[in-house]
């Protein structure tokens, strides 16, 4: 009962959304939160591949779109996006390095909080501005940090769920 997932992933989304609105929510790097929501996505596509990064994507997305002023399904959407990506550019990546996480979490973040400001742009907001570069660098940056743990804590979460050998982070 203890490694079933169906325990284990409610606690993992419930944890990472408290994280994220309430001690992340006060954290700002020149003026930018970091996004452990959009972390979550990438470290499933990490540990589970394209399908569980994707779905974990999605769930994390709807969660945090509930506290956000956007479009509601807009974080779902890209982090879905960015899930799946990262689980299929990680099918053929050694992992043997403790820093290819690392380095993939810090690149898809970057990229999830661009394609998140390009969509939420076409549907009407104003999200590409000059201050988008440093938040695409901030939370990059900040979800490279924490990317051993939200790999760990994914890697935990999914238990029986997760495909291939464990992620050595």
């Amino acid at each position: 009962m203890r490694e079933d997932p169906r325990f284990r992933l409610p606690i993992m989304f419930v944890g990472a959304l408290l994280l994220q609105t309430t001690l992340l929510a006060r954290l700002r790097i020149l003026g930018v939160m970091p996004d452990f929501m959009l972390l979550l996505a990438v470290a499933g596509g990490i540990t589970a591949g394209a399908t569980r990064g994707a779905t974990i994507g999605f769930a994390s997305g709807m969660l945090i779109d509930l506290f956000l002023p956007t479009p509601l399904g807009l974080s779902a959407l890209v982090f879905t996006l960015v899930g799946y990506g990262v689980g299929v550019a990680n099918t053929g990546v050694l992992r043997s390095a403790w820093y290819i996480p690392v380095l993939t979490a810090g690149g898809a973040s970057v990229a999830g909080v661009t394609l998140y400001a390009l969509i939420g742009s076409m549907l009407g907001e104003r999200m590409v501005n000059g201050h988008l570069v440093t938040i695409a660098l901030v939370v990059g940056l900040s979800n490279a940090v924490l990317a051993p743990v939200a790999v760990k804590f994914v890697d935990w979460s999914l238990g029986s769920l997760r495909s291939g050998p464990r992620i050595p982070v």
